[in-house]
């Protein structure tokens, strides 16, 4: 008698291969299902730490979050900030959240390093 390696006694290798694979939905990144709108919230901590003339290394014990979180941030590689790590970096940067972030307008290429005005 010999077993089959399969999950199901006569099934193929492709069946197989297709009962282990997630759903196709899951191969869609959260910024590919939100197009380019993923990509136009721009962190400005780079600028705000050299105008105040602060290492990351001293923020990050200002704030309590690690230097590899923090540099995930200023390098626009974040995906999501809480709300405690937002508010923790207002307080010790003594700004508000606008100062940190700003948005892209539609089809733009920011080649600006400033905050934006808008009418």
């Amino acid at each position: 008698m010999i077993l089959s390696p399969l999950p199901y006694p006569g099934s193929s290798d492709a069946e197989r291969r297709r009962a282990t694979m997630p759903p196709d939905w899951c191969d869609v990144s959260p910024a590919e299902i939100a197009g380019d709108e993923a990509h136009r919230v721009h962190c400005r901590l780079g600028i705000m730490l050299d105008e105040r003339g602060i290492t990351l290394v001293q923020l990050a014990d200002r704030v309590g979050v690690s230097v590899v979180n923090l540099s995930i941030l200023k390098n626009d590689r974040a995906r999501a900030v809480r709300f405690s790590t937002l508010t923790a970096l207002c307080d010790a940067l003594d700004c508000q959240p606008g100062d940190l972030f700003s948005v892209e307008q539609h089809g733009c290429v920011s080649t600006t390093t400033g905050s934006q005005s808008f009418p």
